[in-house]
């Protein structure tokens, strides 16, 4: 283990990009064009096209001098800091490639990349929770995240409120309002306001505005995390609308592929700066063939995620109206006019990620799925490939029966995630599903 620095306390720094070329006369230039070169000098890398694999674990430095030089600046025994890369648990050339271009689809400052969605989500919570402290967070999650927060975090003295995603003003006042009598009664602070919206696997919505305002009137300085999972980069962007840190699962449409796993979290340097020293110390970071396979989704990641979400509305439109189908939880049908009023000021566009309700129970549901040809029987989302899952009894298996009925994940729910195939092709395989069921 190298004797670096304290990277408790200290993020270790980046390497120093070349300046970054954002827009031509005057004209922004947007996501999908920066996707090709973004963060990248092919001059550092013999001329190459595509940034190389940097398949190593530290790096060398050109003299005694500038090594030491180096250390100085991390430490603080030279002012100015330093830039560069030191060892590969901290940083690399794909990483922070990756990292910058990630930045740039949510306008944030800085991004920050994990081996996973529930590493990244684990290490924030970490970096901002103590002792006795309170998280607040909506409902429902994605499970782990649920699990992590009552049954890991509540081991070191750290409680949770939790609300329902459509939670109005009025009632998220309250919420706050519980949540920091608790930490006072409990000696500690609310570390965190933490959101999934839309929430996995109902699509319900938070008012990511509602939060910020009650926030900003309870709990200044307390910072706003949201997990973007099901319609990031494309069709919400979080942190236009107050949330202070997005999280992703890089598995999902950013990678777009189902052949990779990885996280990431975006926001201001000075919410990522604890999160990247937590990050130093604990490792955790993607690894480099990882990052180099996610730039390479990262160019397509618009394209995939159009037509996905043109898939997603031809097969729903199908479905809405199917006999053995009782209801759907698609943004692009929503009913219920609190949901439709954050879907029209938060989000831009209804995603390919929805939930369909056959009319039954677990048996209609798994006669559904078994008999499905094309898509495919697993969990996850986002990929190229349509996949079916049913959370009651996989992904949420663990959440306890009361708070799954509470939650609305019900027996009759199916998890459908719209690839890219052709979509009438889809919709036979629906058809002949149903009839079965």
């Amino acid at each position: 283990m190298p004797d670096a620095v304290d990277a408790v306390d200290t993020p270790t720094p980046r390497r120093k990009p070349k300046p970054a070329k954002r827009e031509i006369g005057g004209r922004p230039l947007k996501p999908s064009t920066l996707m090709m070169g973004h963060g990248y000098d092919p001059v550092l890398s013999e001329g190459s096209l595509k940034a190389p694999i940097f398949l190593t674990s530290t790096f060398a430095f050109e003299s005694a001098a500038a090594g030491k030089r180096h250390f100085e600046g991390i430490t603080g025994l030279r002012e100015g800091g330093a830039e560069g890369l030191v060892y590969s648990r901290f940083n690399g050339p794909n990483q922070e490639i990756l990292e910058d271009r990630l930045a740039v689809w949510d306008g944030a400052e800085d991004a920050l990349t994990f081996s996973s969605g529930m590493t990244a989500i684990c290490i924030l919570m970490m970096a901002y929770a103590s002792q006795n402290d309170v998280i607040v967070h909506s409902g429902p999650l994605y499970a782990a995240s649920e699990g992590f927060v009552a049954k890991v975090l509540s081991r070191f003295g750290i409680t949770y409120v939790d609300f329902p995603a459509g939670a109005t003003r009025e009632e998220l006042d309250t919420v706050l309002a519980k949540a920091k009598a608790q930490a006072d009664e409990q000696g500690g602070k609310v570390a965190m306001i933490y959101l999934e919206s839309p929430a996995n696997p109902t699509n319900a919505l938070v008012d990511i505005e509602a939060v910020r305002d009650a926030r900003d009137s309870a709990l200044a300085g307390t910072p706003i995390a949201i997990d973007n999972t099901f319609l990031g980069p494309l069709w919400q962007r979080p942190l236009e609308h107050g949330a202070d840190i997005v999280a992703y699962s890089l598995t999902k449409y950013v990678g777009g592929h189902s052949d990779l796993v990885a996280g990431s979290i975006a926001g201001a340097k000075r919410w990522m700066d604890p999160v990247r020293a937590l990050r130093n110390t604990m490792g955790g970071i993607v690894d480099p063939n990882t990052a180099w396979m996610l730039l390479r989704s990262l160019e397509t990641v618009e394209l995939r995620m159009q037509r996905a979400g043109e898939n997603a509305a031809k097969v729903c439109e199908f479905l809405r109206g199917h006999p053995k189908v009782e209801g759907l939880g698609y943004l692009g049908f929503i009913a219920d006019a609190r949901q439709q009023d954050i879907y029209a000021r938060h989000c831009l566009g209804a995603g390919s990620t929805f939930s369909l309700f056959i009319k039954g129970g677990e048996a209609e549901s798994f006669a559904f799925l078994d008999n499905l040809t094309i898509a495919k029987l697993a969990v996850s989302l986002g990929g190229t490939e349509t996949l079916a899952s049913h959370p009651a009894s996989m992904t949420h298996l663990s959440v306890p029966h009361a708070r799954k009925t509470m939650l609305g994940i019900s027996d009759n729910l199916v998890r459908i995630s719209i690839g890219i195939e052709d979509a009438d092709d889809l919709i036979a395989d629906f058809a002949q599903a149903l009839e079965h069921v």
